[in-house]
């Protein structure tokens, strides 16, 4: 199936998987093709593996095991080191696909706040369930929208890749948060809602451009509330504000991907969303130094997502 390897001498890892590299790329076809041989589309779920669950009869949202899969329940979920220096595992794990709709002429930027509403709760059921899986560390929910971004099908959709890996960026944002006495996103978000970075919010969620942003018109969603998981969220509220600047950056027509986070079992993170646009390359400096060149002020952003 593949593995999971480390770094030399870094805390760093990447997935070996070459049948990803077998997955259809319909960026590169034309559109007529794309129509029909769309294996999302409603009436073609014999053309995808066994499905895992479903919203809605007739359905509108539905979830399977990635027929491309990067993980799988497969071999040695614990890492060995061989020689000193190669540090290896399987890369074990569960990746799925999430449909989020059966219109393939529609993105998740265009569906109903109803509809978003729904995506979430898939979202939130396959944290839930992949969760208890045996050798998980974290399950990571996130959406690649455009060919900047990753994605291989125009079909509106996202993934959920569960790990015998940690996630390093959550746990390098629950490190940092236990230096503090109290959350400090709470703070953070009522400094943020009165700053020129704030890009609108509801009765229960706040969105604004963060501070030291890495991507252009970067925009980070945080529930007013200190809760930890998109369980606890009133995810039609969600929805809403979510629906609201995936609008702004569909009239980008950009890529973009979006990540959930949320915290680890026994660990106190502040639950929310990026919304991540493509639109710069990183080039040498960014790659090899790890600061990043933002050409937008997140300023400049949000005054974008308020006009």
């Amino acid at each position: 199936m593949g593995d999971v390897r480390r770094d030399y001498i870094l805390d760093r890892w990447v997935v070996v998987a070459p049948k990803r590299g077998a997955r259809p790329q319909e960026f590169k076809k034309p559109v007529e093709i794309i129509e029909e041989k769309c294996f999302f589309c409603k009436g073609n779920e014999s053309l995808t593996p066994p499905e895992i669950g479903r919203i809605g009869t007739p359905w509108q949202v539905r979830w399977f095991q990635n027929k491309f899969a990067a993980f799988a329940p497969e071999g040695m979920p614990t890492p060995r080191t061989d020689n000193r220096f190669y540090t290896w595992a399987a890369n074990y794990g569960h990746h799925e696909v999430i449909v989020e709709t059966p219109d393939h002429t529609r993105q998740l930027a265009e569906l109903s706040e109803k509809e978003i509403a729904l995506v979430l709760q898939a979202y939130n059921d396959r944290i839930e369930a992949l969760s208890k899986r045996p050798n998980i560390a974290y399950v990571t929910v996130f959406k690649n929208s455009g060919p900047d971004a990753g994605t291989s099908i125009v079909h509106s959709h996202s993934q959920v890749m569960a790990s015998a890996l940690p996630n390093r960026d959550i746990l390098e944002k629950v490190a940092a948060v236990r230096r503090f006495v109290h959350c400090p996103y709470c703070a953070i978000i009522e400094s943020e809602k009165k700053s020129d970075r704030r890009c609108f919010e509801n009765e229960d969620f706040v969105a604004f451009a963060p501070y030291a942003s890495r991507f252009n018109y970067e925009c980070w969603i945080f529930p007013k509330k200190h809760i930890r998981t998109l369980a606890e969220a009133n995810q039609a509220s969600l929805a809403a504000l979510l629906k609201q600047a995936l609008g702004k950056v569909h009239k980008l027509q950009c890529s973009y991907n979006l990540v959930v986070h949320y915290s680890p079992t026994g660990e106190d993170l502040h639950f929310h969303i990026e919304v991540l646009p493509r639109i710069s390359v990183w080039g040498g400096f960014e790659n090899s130094s790890n600061v990043i060149i933002n050409t937008v002020a997140p300023e400049d952003a949000a005054a974008y997502y308020r006009s």
